[in-house]
């Protein structure tokens, strides 16, 4: 009896067992190793934890360590070749360019004087620079950059070379000069210049300004010109409906010119009217180029 008792409870455990094993074996995965994300059954322990997915259990509850990194050597960082230092430029040649004309504009201004030290020797330096500059704030020649470029050569030109001498003055008062071919202007008192030589521009192709000796017989401080319909301030009348006045337009524009006016800068036709007065001579000699 109890042998028979002793393999009946031999049988239930066997059953017991197969039918636990049954239930807990999972379905075959797609990837049999488990690492590739292969779709299985969650296990009980996954439905505890929210696990699903092809990773373990303890996922979240013990992340993967973190693969250690070799710390490899920094790459050696390429030696740049060393450019040549270029030598250092003179002070002011960045600012102040190198002109066509420098060493003629060096060697007028050095002749004109009252611009500053220049070293004639064609190159640029700060002083040369300042030295143009002035000149050619003087003489509104734009820009004013220092640059010895073909109006500030031409302008330092005409300078230099007029000769003052050629103008026979009045005993006395004032007389005013006019070079017709270099296109400057100047006065004289007692045979000394008391202003100038500055620049002019004169009577254009068809209305040249002619040459001879007059006297200013009217004057206006700011003249109304009928046919020009334009203000002609500091207005010095000499001969013709021609006369000395400030200039209307840019002075150094050779394309144009007046209709036999004697055109001035500003400052000049002041210094002019402040010099001038009914019965001072004008003297005109020469003849501008092209008219």
């Amino acid at each position: 009896m109890r042998q028979v008792r002793f393999s009946a409870r031999v049988v239930a455990l066997a059953v017991v067992t197969l039918v636990g094993v049954g239930a807990c074996t999972p379905e075959r995965q797609a990837d049999p190793g488990g690492r590739g994300g292969g779709l299985a059954q969650a296990g009980s322990a996954e439905r505890e934890t929210g696990a699903g997915g092809s990773s373990g259990s303890d996922q979240r509850t013990r992340p993967e360590p973190k693969p250690t990194r070799t710390k490899s050597k920094p790459k050696p960082k390429p030696t740049p070749t060393k450019a040549k230092p270029k030598p250092a430029p003179k002070p002011a040649a960045a600012g102040c360019p190198l002109g066509e004309h420098q060493r003629e504009v060096e060697t007028y201004l050095a002749r004109l004087g009252g611009f500053g030290r220049v070293t004639v020797d064609g190159r640029q330096s700060a002083a040369d620079c300042a030295a143009i500059k002035k000149f050619q704030q003087r003489y509104d020649i734009r820009p004013a950059a220092g640059r010895a470029g073909p109006t500030t050569y031409d302008v330092a030109k005409r300078l230099a070379t007029t000769d003052t001498k050629r103008c026979k003055a009045a005993s006395s008062g004032t007389t005013f000069c006019i070079d017709l071919t270099h296109q400057t202007t100047w006065a004289l008192r007692g045979g000394k210049v008391v202003w100038g030589p500055t620049v002019t521009r004169t009577g254009m192709k068809g209305y040249a300004t002619p040459a001879g000796t007059f006297t200013i017989n009217y004057r206006n401080i700011k003249e109304w010109s009928d046919p020009y319909e334009v203000w002609l301030p500091y207005w010095q009348h000499f001969t013709q409906g021609m006369g000395y006045h400030q200039t209307t337009t840019y002075l150094h524009d050779k394309s144009i010119g007046s209709h036999g006016c004697v055109n001035l800068l500003p400052a000049d036709a002041l210094r002019a009217w402040e010099l001038g007065k009914v019965g001072s001579r004008v003297v005109l000699f020469g003849r501008r180029p092209g008219t």
